[in-house]
């Protein structure tokens, strides 16, 4: 009986053992290896040769520190650029892309950015050349056997990229390979470095970023010039640097208070002031989230692009990670398209309040009553329109509405209305008007007109919404709904 006993328990030993080494390899497990991208080592598949003149990368640059992984495509100083325009020729890729003798390369880099050839034009004019500022995860594609083969890539600070009209980072200059979001676990990344790609200087997991797309469309970025940090570079999106515009870097930027607001708000805010966000953890605050503290605090001078600590409380979602949280925030975000600078963005906690005013109104609540009106009346037109007058004219009349007709109480109203047939001359022939038949065929004529125009007083009130739906499209239209 003891050996038995003692088996039992040794199985049972083993078995906990066995299932604390699996639950240890689940947690271990998600790692996804990335292969890094050096700045100047050519690519060993590229779309082009690196040396065809389409872009060069700016080696040496040292990647900035970054308070929390995921960073949207409008944040001030996410990117830097030179005063050099030749980081990137968008011209020349064009040309290989729309040349006859690259269509099979051009549509497999359509495809791998989910657009016909036909578009390739279009989108390479609104696209605009940068300079990475922080080590950078992206999917990458290789070009192999006529088709576009994705990998996850991390591409080193100074890497030249053209970003699209959300921030993200869409071609890889030096060779032409197309390039999409990074959508895996920021935080359980395994970096491989190899084929001369060796860890660089001053690399740290701590300094990698992975971009997600800007809330709304960006008409500007606002860039770093990475020759000389102290001065800003304002590009607008879709030119390679002939309309910049500089700007002093150093000049000092309040943080304003943000205590109490939604981490979107507090984004946007910041943003319009030319200031960074960053949160605490390894997981970005869900939009919803109210922001308890800020570091620095309320009041601190800050350079441009420098980052804020966003502390938080709540959220509907909690932390998300980077897959598509732009839609939430970019429904919050409706305000001018003032790009990463936007100064509009500052103000945008007025969209919001508008459209949060626009969901409250009330269209549907008075439609109802109305509709129910609406369809009494058409079960009996002449009786139901006294009835249907108190209630939009009055909150206190609905009690009423039974003896409404009859009752000589309110004679400021519904009297008129019920002897309008008989006659609407004068106010006194309430009472009179039945007795002379002959003069009621004229007024009906008469009286049809304001007798008609009180009703409509009442009926548009079963299109009360389709008159508000006007007002506030949006809202009136989602209410309906």
């Amino acid at each position: 009986m003891q050996g038995a006993g003692k088996s039992a328990i040794r199985k049972i030993a083993v078995l906990l053992v066995f299932l604390l080494v699996l639950s240890g390899c689940d947690r271990g497990a998600p790692l996804l290896v990335v292969k890094a991208v050096a700045a100047g080592v050519p690519s060993l598949s590229p779309f082009f040769d690196e040396h065809s003149g389409l872009g060069h990368d700016a080696e040496g640059i040292r990647p900035q520190a970054v308070h929390g992984s995921l960073q949207q495509g409008d944040t001030p100083g996410l990117y830097g650029g030179t005063r050099q325009p030749t980081i990137c020729d968008v011209k020349r890729l064009k040309a290989f892309l729309t040349d006859p003798a690259n269509h099979r390369k051009a549509r497999a880099w359509a495809a791998a950015l989910h657009m016909s050839t036909a578009q390739i034009p279009g989108y390479l004019d609104r696209l605009t050349p940068v300079l990475l500022r922080h080590d950078t995860l992206v999917l990458n594609h290789d070009y192999k056997k006529g088709k576009a083969t994705p990998f996850n890539s991390l591409l080193q600070t100074g890497i030249a990229v053209l970003v699209d009209e959300r921030g993200i980072p869409a071609v890889k200059c030096s060779c032409g390979n197309p390039l999409r979001p990074f959508t895996g676990d920021t935080n359980r990344i395994s970096v491989k470095f190899e084929a001369g790609n060796k860890k660089w200087h001053g690399y740290q997991s701590s300094s990698v970023v992975s971009v997600r797309p800007a809330p709304r469309k960006i008409a500007r970025l606002t860039l770093v010039d990475v020759a000389d940090p102290g001065r800003g570079i304002d590009r607008p999106v879709g030119t390679t640097g002939a309309r910049d515009k500089t700007f002093d870097a150093q000049k000092r930027r309040v943080v304003p208070r943000l205590s109490g607001s939604t981490f979107a708000d507090a984004s946007r805010r910041l943003t319009g002031r030319g200031l960074a966000v960053g949160y605490a953890g390894k997981r970005r605050p869900a939009d919803d989230a109210r922001v308890t503290a800020s570091d620095p605090p309320a009041g601190t001078a800050l350079g441009f692009g420098a980052y804020v600590t966003l502390s938080v409380a709540g959220g509907a979602s909690g932390g998300t990670s980077n897959e598509k949280p732009g839609g939430t925030s970019g429904g919050a975000s409706r305000g001018t398209p003032g790009g990463a600078s936007g100064g509009a963005s500052d103000g945008s906690g007025t969209p919001p309040g508008s459209s949060s005013s626009a969901t409250k109104s009330t269209p549907p609540p008075s439609s109802s009553p109305s509709s129910s009106s609406s369809s009494s009346s058409s079960s009996s037109k002449p009786s139901s329109r006294p009835p249907s007058t108190p209630p939009s004219t009055s909150p206190s009349s609905p009690p009423s509405t039974g003896p409404g007709p009859s009752s000589s109480a309110s004679t400021s109203k519904p009297p008129p209305e019920s002897t309008a047939p008989p006659s609407n001359t004068t106010s006194s022939a309430t009472t009179t008007a039945p007795p002379p038949p002959p003069p009621p065929p004229p007024p009906p004529e008469t009286t049809s007109a304001p007798s008609v125009s009180d009703p409509a007083t009442s009926e548009p009130a079963s299109s009360a919404p389709v008159t508000s739906g006007p007002a506030s499209p949006g809202s009136a239209s989602t209410a309906i709904t």
